[in-house]
């Protein structure tokens, strides 16, 4: 049979309760005695019918990987043995940046991987990901968030891959790809999220919507099956996601052909407005085409009730259970040699893993301003000073075991697992011979707790105490000292920026300049006279355009992840050429509204540095740009080609980035868009080609005239090859030529590059 049969037959064999237990969720150690023994009392109270889901199941406490493993065993062969038609759960649990679990390795935060332009990493990054939690009986993800982010003070801007759809497209399909194995019988299954236009565009007009904020959930569905799609919390056409027909059928399902699961994000059912019952939000949601509810099915539990008065269509509820069931047989839950667990001793962070995690670091750190002063020399006394120079906070951003375990259970001890190496940790590790490391920490995040508090996201995070809370570093801030150390130096390197509690879900501050009075500290350092090289990590663009001019190097170095000490050291002692670019326009004014470099070709004069934009220890040419003049709007593709040459003196890799901008006005396009990059390793003196294979596609654009379609119009385009969205190094202009072309969607969405 073939898994819609197999799923039909299923369904009408089960109960009404166990239908509706599996749009359910609960948490797995409400199962477990205090002896960490499966209670089959409350398993028999709790799940007799089943369940669907099991919410965060590895981070709710810190837990060795083969105990949780032994935890899902019992509850998955008991649930098999003891409930009507022995169906499995699914157990899920946020993988952002490695799994959200104790011992797993940290990668650096998704925003920092975006300035890599790296989706060999990203992929790399998952697959390993993916192998372990499945170990650990894991089977469903909630990640990667693909908003399109262009607000620089969105508080959950480091969970993104930053501005840029194509960008964020080519690298959520590269988690997805990793993580999901080409196969769910041995993968994790990924979940697209916040659909659509949580991080901002929600409000877009429906072109902006259907031709970037949608598009990385669509190259994730359509390229590499995803097969499930979480609902932002916020409203689009004045209807909350998760309760929006618009966008969750007639779109999603009915434009995208998309036949996974559909879950909320957690406790996102109980905040549809204007409802009064759970009954009324659980009728709305699933109506709409919302299958799960999250994190306990609060609201679902009223199912039956809905069914039995004709509020809840007896349809939306078949849909909802035969898509969580169709999800368990793609992932081969009902096999007779079904991978729920592995049966061998689980060891997370292996060397492998962590050099992973060192090679995405040293190609996420953005060099952004340097006077000659980096990479530093030997036989130098160096000071280390600031809040981030010696914390674990500088390196973990948000859904990393040490933040999630801190943030929402208030865990402050034993938290370094795995090992997070510190900026100075790295810098004394890594130094030459006769280099002089001192450090002393100077200043704090903060005076006063900067945190705002909102009502919006997850209700969990709406506690005041847990949002009211400053990070104790467990070191004195000894101003007068630090000074002194500095003045006695050959170079400062000043560790600035935020931390858990500065960004991330629900957390806003005033503004983003440096927090508390970490900026009057940098002025100071600066008047000792000595260069100061400035390192700022967090989730987020800090303002600095007060000092940027006076400082000797400007690093932003984001949430490196566990390695970044090392690999932040090894940039600063020029054992790693820089390379990252920036995924963001990084602002140098207050901003609390979008920004995106494709807005127009002129130099925005709020914009500090553009979007890709990047230094690095050497120097790149480009030249010898090569295509034809004239394609035809039938033709599936063309090509370009183009030299790039390290002309300085250290190998080192450039990201070349390819633009199209429209020539015509007839061509209904963005003025500027990124539609193509390639990472190229070249040796001092080195020439390599890049070849570059576009699809005729990437020159259209959608519309609704009569149905949503994609369209291909003859009309003249400037191919341009560019150091950053700003720096041009090459153009070529194209003629278009043929009859107009319509299609439901694209065929292609990605160019395809190869380096000789």
């Amino acid at each position: 049979m073939t898994i819609d049969q197999q799923v039909d037959a299923l369904y009408e064999s089960m109960s009404q309760e166990e239908r509706i237990a599996q749009l359910r969720s609960t948490y797995m150690d409400g199962l477990f005695d205090t002896n960490g023994h499966l209670d089959t009392a409350q398993c028999r109270k709790l799940i007799p019918f089943g369940i669907g889901h099991f919410s965060q199941y590895a981070s709710q406490k810190p837990t060795d990987a083969n105990v949780l493993r032994d935890r899902v065993a019992a509850v998955q062969d008991w649930l098999i043995h003891n409930t009507p038609n022995g169906i499995p759960a699914l157990f899920h649990e946020e993988v952002l940046s490695g799994i959200n679990t104790k011992d797993a390795t940290i990668y650096p935060q998704q925003i920092g991987q975006a300035c890599s332009f790296n989706p060999i990493l990203a992929e790399q990054k998952t697959l390993q990901t993916s192998i372990n939690l499945r170990k650990m009986g894991g089977i469903l993800s909630l990640s990667p968030m693909v908003d399109v982010v262009k607000n620089p003070g969105f508080n959950r801007l480091e969970e993104s891959y930053g501005e840029d759809a194509y960008l964020s497209a080519v690298l959520g399909t590269a988690f997805v790809r990793g993580l999901q194995q080409g196969d769910l019988k041995k993968g994790v299954g990924a979940c697209a999220k916040h659909y659509l236009g949580y991080g901002g565009g929600g409000d877009a007009k429906e072109k902006e919507l259907m031709e970037e904020i949608i598009l990385p959930h669509e190259t994730m569905i359509r390229l590499e099956g995803c097969r499930a799609l979480m609902p932002g919390y916020h409203a689009v056409k004045d209807t909350n996601c998760v309760a929006n027909h618009w966008i969750l059928t007639d779109i999603l399902r009915g434009y995208l052909g998309f036949d996974g699961i559909v879950v909320s994000d957690y406790t996102a059912i109980d905040q549809i407005p204007g409802l009064s019952t759970p009954l009324e939000k659980a009728t709305a949601a699933i109506n709409a085409g919302n299958d799960v509810d999250f994190p306990h099915g609060d609201n679902y539990k009223y199912l039956q009730e809905g069914l039995d008065n004709g509020t809840v269509s007896q349809a939306a509820f078949e849909r909802a259970v035969k898509d969580v069931l169709r999800y368990k047989f793609h992932a081969g839950l009902f096999d007779s040699d079904a991978y729920l667990y592995s049966k061998e001793r689980i060891t997370l962070d292996s060397n492998e893993e962590r050099q992973t995690a060192y090679n995405i670091a040293t190609q996420s750190v953005v060099l952004l301003e340097n006077n000659g002063i980096l990479p530093l020399k030997g036989n130098q006394r160096i000071f280390v000073t600031g809040p981030n120079a010696n914390s674990p906070w500088a390196m973990c951003g948000d859904y990393s075991f040490p933040s999630m375990a801190y943030f929402w259970k208030g865990v402050v001890d034993d938290l370094d697992h795995p090992h997070i190496v510190r900026l100075l940790e790295g810098m004394k590790v890594r130094k030459p011979n006769g280099t002089d490391v001192s450090y002393s920490r100077g200043c704090d995040w903060t005076e006063e707790i900067e945190t705002k508090f909102n009502v919006s996201g997850d209700q969990r995070a709406w506690e005041y105490k847990l949002l009211h809370r400053k990070v104790d570093s467990g070191e004195k801030a000894d101003r007068e000292e630090a000074l002194k150390m500095a003045k006695e130096a050959d170079v400062i390197i000043a560790a600035m920026g935020e931390n858990v509690m500065l960004c991330g879900e629900n957390r806003d501050r005033q503004g983003l300049r440096l927090p508390g009075s970490q900026e009057q500290y940098v002025e100071e350092l600066i008047a000792t006279g000595k260069p100061v090289i400035l390192i700022m990590f967090g989730g987020r663009a800090q303002i600095i355009s007060n000092i940027a001019d006076r400082l000797a190097a400007i690093i932003q170095a984001w949430y490196p992840g566990e390695e970044g000490g090392h690999a932040i050291a090894d940039i600063l002692y020029g054992k790693v050429s820089p390379s990252a670019k920036l995924c963001v326009s990084y602002p140098n004014v207050e901003l609390n509204e979008p920004i995106c470099y494709n807005t127009s070709t002129e130099k925005d004069s709020r914009v500090a540095w553009p979007f890709g934009y990047g230094m690095s220890y050497s120097s790149f040419k480009y030249d010898n740009m090569k295509m034809d003049n004239t394609i035809k709007t039938t033709d599936e593709s063309f090509t370009l080609s183009f030299d790039v040459t390290n002309t300085g003196k250290v190998d080192a890799d450039e990201i070349a980035q390819i633009y199209i901008s429209p020539t015509s006005r007839n061509q209904n396009i963005r003025p500027i868009q990124l539609q193509g990059f390639t990472r190229i390793t070249l040796k001092a003196g080195e020439t390599k080609t890049v070849t570059a294979k576009i699809f005729t596609d990437q020159l259209g654009y959608f519309s609704h005239e009569t149905n949503r379609q994609w369209n291909l119009v003859p009309g003249r385009f400037t191919l341009k090859i560019g150091a950053s969205s700003q720096d041009i190094r090459l153009k070529h202009d194209i003629n278009l030529t043929g009859d107009k072309v319509t299609k439901p969607l694209r065929d292609h969405y990605f160019s395809e590059t190869e380096v000789k």
